[in-house]
């Protein structure tokens, strides 16, 4: 921790004179929860084929729902499972205080987990939607769920017989418009400090926020214990976990 304690402190410092936050969060803020992710440290396939010959990408792809409904749903049964036994950790439980102690804060996530809502944010961006969320792909008819464990798979509509799928952004799927107009929206209003957490900002959706930070000249910061396409861009880098950096952080500030 001592490595890291001016960083902090600056941090800290930063955040005293702003009314607004943005944090753009990935799948390593729930690495702290003991939920696995699909790509870095701790993957659950990382670049290894599934058990059925493909690559996760293929396995869990709109095509293949639609296709193969039942190979796509063992996938989903699989992350659902682990998050199953998992809950929301420090990390989601500071930015969500976070909010009581500025005017506006954010939380952009690729996260289908739920844990930034259940720890209590109330601003939340899921770009790729929440897996609890259940909806028929015919009729609409849609359910919130905490388990998948009702369920036979594939899943089939109560009401009229097709397809359930979970709302979350398969691969080869476009992002929510909706979704999208929001995240452009706060974009545009701006945010007095940026952080990303726990992403490896592959995608230029999730990097693009940071970047055009660093060009207006506003604090950048990454918490990753990983190198990441912007690791060389941002103005404070802590290589920590998530969970550890986010409650000291706050401790900081809280003096």
């Amino acid at each position: 921790m001592n490595t890291h304690s001016d960083d902090i402190s600056r941090i800290a410092g930063l955040l005293k004179d702003c009314r607004s936050v943005l944090f753009i969060t990935g799948a390593g803020i729930s690495a702290d929860s003991g939920l696995p992710t699909y790509r870095g440290i701790g993957g659950l396939y990382n670049d290894k084929m599934t058990e059925d010959g493909m690559p996760v990408e293929t396995a869990l792809s709109g095509e293949m729902l639609r296709s193969q409904p039942k190979i796509t749903w063992k996938y989903l049964l699989e992350i659902e499972k682990n998050c199953r036994k998992a809950r929301f950790n420090r990390a989601h439980e500071v930015i969500a205080q976070m909010e009581d102690e500025f005017e506006r804060v954010w939380v952009f996530t690729q996260n289908i987990d739920g844990f930034h809502r259940a720890a209590g944010s109330r601003k939340v961006i899921d770009i790729h939607g929440d897996m609890h969320k259940l909806v028929c792909m015919k009729c609409g008819w849609r359910k919130e769920t905490a388990s998948y464990r009702w369920m036979k798979i594939p899943p089939k509509c109560p009401k009229c017989g097709s397809l359930v799928r979970p709302e979350v952004v398969l691969f080869g799927e476009m992002l929510p418009e909706d979704k999208l107009t929001i995240l452009e929206r706060q974009l545009i209003q701006g945010f007095d400090i940026y952080f990303s957490v726990g992403t490896s900002s592959v995608f230029s959706y999730i990097s693009q926020p940071m970047l055009a930070a660093k060009h207006l000249g506003k604090p950048t910061i990454e918490i990753n214990p990983e190198e990441t396409g912007i690791s060389g861009i941002v103005d404070i880098r802590l290589r920590m976990s998530a969970a550890e950096a986010m409650d000291a952080i706050w401790k900081e500030i809280k003096k």
